[in-house]
């Protein structure tokens, strides 16, 4: 039978998503074309000209990340005419569920070589861009869902109050993934993982400084009266500390069979075993990631102590302490090396960012089996299970 194995992966360091940041000069597909350029770099004997195709993660396709913004990359990093690529749009997962198609590819037969990527330049495409002055949900949702759809920082609070959490919990929880994502750059833990761009050598939003006092400073990011009126009270809590920040980045991963693989010499670094999607309430949002969990250990006949690392997607503090309450797994596993908050989300390249941290966690600590799973916009979740081999 034929699997799917990722034979190497590789991301940017992280940078601010603001016009100081420091790939706001870069135009997203070059972003994107800098990490396809690598992930060939470091495997020994690709031709590019192998690849049958380039999965992509984008979330803002609009402006400078439109028109399969992928295949474009795969162009401007100097990939023969007859590579092609497709961009892909899962919100957050977007990337995550390339890699998804990239397996499923793979296993079937449709592919031998693939590419499951991811970008997003939140300098030069503003998160909501693509939706900006729409109605994006229409009267159908709007009927289905008196008063419609809400923010995802709204969700966040949702979430807090549902869970109990303090802000207190919140900002530590936060807190937690500066100092481990501060002391992973440190030990060189990253290292591997990055290939350098602009002359950037490290995460940009990491804060190797960070504190309670400073955190407890911050004003509450969401609080707006008319939600109130919906939901009734809310003690808002969820801050701009606590919460990931914008970002720019990309990541992409190399996938192809344990077979076609030993032909050319490539030793996989890890199996994907299983990887899953699901819906979830569309208005909590942020919640899909605890039955997507459970859906991925069920489909993959593993219990959450088979896990030995996981990364969950530090879109807000609320989400992950919500996701571990609900599934009891061992916070010292969770997010080892820190995560969005600190590291940052650059929202395409999140989830292929996540599985080539993920690999190297696994590696580092001689782990067997890692899990990600990532919330999403409209309700929406991924899970994977990846095996180190």
């Amino acid at each position: 039978m034929r699997d799917a194995v990722i034979v190497d992966a590789v991301r940017t360091p992280v940078a601010k998503g603001k016009p100081s940041g420091a790939y706001a000069g870069v135009h997203p597909v070059d972003l994107h074309a800098h990490v396809l350029r690598a992930l060939v770099s470091r495997v020994p004997g690709l031709d590019p000209a192998e690849i049958d195709d380039i999965i992509g993660g984008v979330v803002g396709q609009v402006g400078e990340q439109s028109g399969n913004t992928t295949r474009l990359a795969a162009l401007a990093a100097g990939f023969p005419d007859s590579v092609p690529g497709v961009t892909v749009d899962r919100q957050c997962g977007s990337s995550q569920q390339a890699l998804s198609f990239a397996a499923q590819g793979v296993i079937s037969g449709a592919y031998d070589v693939v590419v499951a990527s991811g970008v997003e330049s939140m300098s030069r495409i503003p998160i909501g861009s693509q939706t900006l002055g729409l109605d994006v949900g229409g009267p159908l949702i709007g009927d289905r869902y008196p008063g419609g759809l809400i923010p995802q920082g709204v969700a966040a609070e949702l979430i807090a109050r549902k869970w109990g959490l303090s802000r207190l919990q919140l900002d530590e929880f936060a807190l937690l993934s500066h100092q481990n994502a501060s002391k992973a750059w440190a030990e060189g833990r990253f290292a591997a993982q990055v290939a350098a761009l602009n002359t950037l050598q490290t995460d940009e939003t990491v804060r190797a400084q960070a504190s309670l006092d400073a955190m407890a400073a911050l004003r509450p990011a969401f609080a707006d009266p008319r939600w109130e009126q919906r939901f009734g009270t809310i003690d808002w809590k969820v801050t701009a500390g606590n919460s990931s920040p914008v970002n720019d980045g990309a990541a992409a991963l190399l996938v192809t069979t344990s077979e076609h693989a030993a032909r050319h010499g490539w030793r996989p670094r890890a199996r994907i075993h299983t990887a899953v999607a699901v819906g979830d309430d569309p208005i909590y949002m942020l919640t899909g990631v605890i039955p997507a969990t459970a859906k991925v250990l069920q489909r993959s006949g593993l219990s959450l102590s088979d896990i030995d690392a996981f990364e969950v997607n530090e879109a807000f503090s609320s989400v992950v302490l919500a996701w571990q309450a609900e599934t009891g797994a061992d916070p010292a596993k969770v997010n080892i090396d820190g995560g969005a908050i600190a590291i940052g989300h650059p929202l395409g390249a999140s989830g292929a960012r996540l599985t080539t941290t993920l690999l190297s966690t696994l590696e580092r600590t001689g782990g067997r089996y890692g899990l990600q799973t990532m919330c999403e916009a409209g309700g929406t979740a991924n899970a994977t299970i990846i095996e180190r081999l």
